[in-house]
């Protein structure tokens, strides 16, 4: 019988650790599902990178590293997808630890973004200049027949460069083929970060026309009809009527 992966659900790399002997942690970024995140200088270089680790039991024979690493490479040209370097193992308590080595996003998780304004909550324009920069990137991804599948504030990383919003998306998921349906998911699931992003349920009575066309009381059905693809809330966002 094939013996199962051990199961870690940390890695706690410290400063100063080196993986594959050729990149030095400097910070631990986040973690998730499928792993964890780290900040890393190459040593060679003194460049920063980004270096997700693999919970081995959640990579079974590098599945998912593979997986990862291949939807990142066909997505290359999408503004709003981190860039794919190479892959790296290294060991971590006699265990093979796979990780994947990407551009460093200099921003910070849209939840953060978000808790830094006053009240918690974005001004309406704001945050539609923000949901349009997302929107724009996704009818990339969508055009090229891929799907994210887990869009949140937790995953869509922020910069502001001038008066535009610079974003990235991490962690896709993999929930089969794409379809239709994938693509109107991730639409929804857009629709509900601008819905957050200005205060939610508590709020959403009181945000302008223009923000209410958008989130449609949340009814995917009704947010559907009106937004059937990225490209459809994109044109949206370029032409509408302010009316008040």
């Amino acid at each position: 019988m094939p013996t199962k992966p051990v199961q870690i659900r940390a890695f706690n790399l410290r400063p100063g650790r080196v993986i594959g002997g050729k990149y030095v942690v400097e910070s631990r970024l986040g973690s998730g599902w499928e792993g964890e995140v780290y900040k890393v200088v190459e040593r060679r270089t003194g460049i920063h990178r980004a270096a997700k680790l693999f919970f081995p039991h959640r990579n079974v024979n590098d599945r998912a590293v593979t997986f990862y690493a291949k939807k990142l490479e066909r997505l290359s040209k999408c503004a709003i997808v981190i860039q794919y370097h190479h892959s790296e193992v290294f060991r971590q308590k006699d265990m093979a630890i796979t990780c994947l080595i990407s551009e460093y996003v200099d921003g910070e998780l849209l939840c953060d973004f978000v808790k830094r304004h006053p009240r918690h909550r974005m001004p309406p324009f704001e945050a539609m200049h923000l949901i349009y920069a997302l929107a724009r990137g996704l009818e990339e991804v969508h055009n090229l027949h891929e799907y994210h599948g887990d869009l949140h504030d937790g995953n869509v990383m922020v910069r502001r460069q001038g008066i535009f919003f610079e974003v990235k998306v991490v962690d896709f998921f993999h929930w089969g083929k794409p379809t239709a349906t994938h693509f109107k998911e991730d639409v929804q699931n857009l629709v509900r970060l601008l819905y957050d992003a200005v205060g939610g349920r508590k709020h959403y009575a009181k945000q302008p026309p223009e923000i209410k066309a958008i989130c449609r009381g949340l009814r995917n059905d009704l947010i559907g009809k009106a937004f059937p693809t990225a490209r459809h809330l994109r044109e949206f966002l370029e032409s509408f009527v302010w009316q008040s």
